[in-house]
């Protein structure tokens, strides 16, 4: 008995894999990018998507301009400014640097909003073009299908096993159907299986996109807010800080006028009295007085050069007036 049971198996086995060979195994391809670059809703959506980055693009380079722009008005007036005032404008430019690289990250990042939006427009094309795929494989018995575009190598593929153009055609009349206004198309709309759930499943996903996006535009705002915080509390110490060595400032300088004058209190003057008037200036009036100084300092320099050099071109005239005299 056992006998005629493994003679009927192998007799089996014998007989379905002579019937395979005497079929042969069927193979064909696809090419995703020609798919993709004839589906006219993908083409339109990747024109507005590359606009999209192409906007980001020019704001992050106005941005940079600015900065840049920042620093080279640093460098031309570092003259005039304290090492406080220095430091403090060094900041805020390596601030908002920071700021711009982070905010290209989040746009063009291997995370970033435009590898995302291309994921999303990606999908619901792949999916469709797998379940056409799935479908034709299994009414045409295909044993293997490969995609050209892939990294799989394909050294040669002959035209004839090409189904590119048949999964565009059928992807078409699937996006004809969703379309449908007519009875007989949505007749034709109601016999397309396996809709809902891709839709199903395609809503899940981009639920998960979306919340995932949220998540980490919610961490960055964060994190952002704590940066703010945190600068705007240093800020709040260096402005206190630079006020009070201002004071400190005026202070020693009147005390030296004071001296330097002696300036005190006459009751037998002929007003009755004589107050001492303590003026504090503004860090805007000491910064204008102080480039008022260097401006005359410089207009002195300046003069005194002109004099020399004029003084020098008298002297040489003078000896030529006298070469040409002799």
């Amino acid at each position: 008995m056992k006998h005629n049971v493994l003679f009927l198996l192998t007799l089996v086995l014998m007989c379905s894999f002579y019937s395979n060979a005497q079929r042969g195994v069927r193979i064909a391809y696809i090419d995703t990018e020609y798919i993709l670059e004839n589906v006219p809703e993908y083409q339109e959506a990747m024109i507005q998507l590359d606009s999209k980055a192409e906007n980001w693009k020019n704001e992050i380079q106005t941005k940079m301009l600015h900065v840049e722009q920042k620093r080279k008005d640093l460098s031309n007036e570092k003259a005039l400014l304290t090492k406080e005032l220095i430091d403090e404008r060094e900041e805020d430019i390596s601030f908002e640097e920071k700021e711009i690289l982070d905010y290209q990250q989040k746009r063009f990042g291997p995370n970033g909003d435009l590898m995302i939006q291309k994921r999303q427009l990606m999908q619901p094309i792949q999916d469709q073009i797998f379940s056409a795929v799935q479908d034709m494989a299994a009414s045409r018995k295909y044993d293997f299908i490969f995609d050209k575009s892939s990294d799989a190598v394909m050294l040669y593929s002959a035209k004839q096993f090409d189904l590119s153009e048949q999964i565009l055609r059928s992807i078409t009349r699937a996006s004809k159907r969703t379309q449908a206004e007519t009875k007989a198309e949505v007749r034709a709309a109601e016999e397309e299986e396996l809709l809902p759930e891709i839709n199903e499943e395609l809503e899940a996903r981009e639920k998960a996109l979306e919340e995932k996006k949220a998540e980490r535009e919610s961490a960055i705002e964060k994190r952002r807010q704590e940066i703010l915080e945190a600068r705007e509390a240093k800020q709040k110490e260096a402005d206190a800080k630079r006020q009070q060595i201002l004071e400190e400032r005026e202070k020693a300088k009147q005390e030296k006028l004071d001296a330097r004058n002696n300036v005190s209190k006459d009751p037998e003057s002929e007003t009755g009295t004589t107050t001492k008037e303590v003026v504090t200036k503004t860090r805007e009036q000491l910064i204008e007085e102080n480039r008022q100084k260097k401006l005359e300092e410089r207009a002195a320099r300046q003069k005194e050069l002109e004099d020399k050099k004029k003084q020098i071109l008298e002297e040489r005239q003078k000896i030529k007036d006298s070469i040409n005299n002799n």
